[in-house]
């Protein structure tokens, strides 16, 4: 029997989740797939996941084939060494990972390496046959500690990445506050998209406030927006035009 997981994480609930579905559906269409919202580096923190590795490590001791799929590295871990520690956890457990973006540390290539041994040859010579023996223990240990690097080395780079992002944030916040900005917006600056420019537009052309003939309410209908943007914009459009 074999069974197929996908998991898949955003840091927030208002991002897309829907590329990482997507991605592990197009390889496995029947992959069970396990969702998750979390903010954080931590393995330990997330819920679903956790439920996820202890049932599938209840499966693998009972004689099932789990496979869990990720679409990155970094969605299993950004933190390196948990990362690294629980990937082996995994293998020892006889869990298969496989990873879309990283094929090259999937476990599947872990095991060959761990299973590609190279025998020394017998010469019959004691000496030279001791002297093989060493030679080829040494090299096999080297394969399979270029493969742990591999493994490591791509959850260092996931681990970087979140870094990274942490330090030019931090950065970006302290450059705002240096030019006298909060949160990157100037100080008595209002914050403009294009969905509020286009609900002050209706405002103007439809309230009886300004151009139109509807009231609040009839207004609010017709725009489509919340009691409390509408008033917002309905104040923000009256400090526009006596700026004028």
């Amino acid at each position: 029997m074999k069974r197929i997981y996908g998991y898949c994480r955003i840091s927030q609930k208002k991002q897309s989740i829907e590329r990482q579905i997507r991605n592990i559906k197009a390889r496995y269409p029947d992959a069970i797939i396990i969702q998750e919202a979390y903010t954080g580096t931590k393995i330990y923190g997330r819920k679903e996941f956790n439920r996820l590795l202890a049932m599938a490590k209840r499966e693998a001791a009972a004689g099932v084939e789990v496979v869990i799929v990720f679409d990155s590295v970094s969605r299993m871990s950004r933190n390196a060494a948990e990362g690294f520690a629980e990937y082996k956890a995994l293998y020892e457990c006889g869990i298969q990972l496989e990873f879309i973006k990283e094929p090259h540390i999937n476990t599947a290539i872990y095991k060959d390496s761990a299973e590609r041994q190279i025998n020394a040859i017998a010469t019959g010579d004691a000496a030279a046959d001791e002297f093989m023996r060493a030679m080829t223990e040494a090299f096999n240990r080297y394969i399979l500690q270029l493969a742990e690097k591999q493994i490591e080395l791509a959850f260092q780079q996931a681990e970087k990445e979140v870094l990274d992002l942490q330090q030019r944030t931090k950065e970006g916040l302290e450059t705002a506050r240096l030019q006298g900005r909060v949160g990157g917006i100037e100080q008595g600056r209002k914050l403009t998209t294009k969905k509020s420019t286009e609900a002050k537009e209706k405002i103007r052309k439809y309230s009886k406030d300004f151009d139109g003939s509807l009231n609040d309410i009839e207004c609010m209908q017709m725009v489509g927006v919340a009691r409390n943007s509408f008033y917002k914009y309905k104040k923000q459009l009256r400090e526009d035009l006596q700026g004028e």
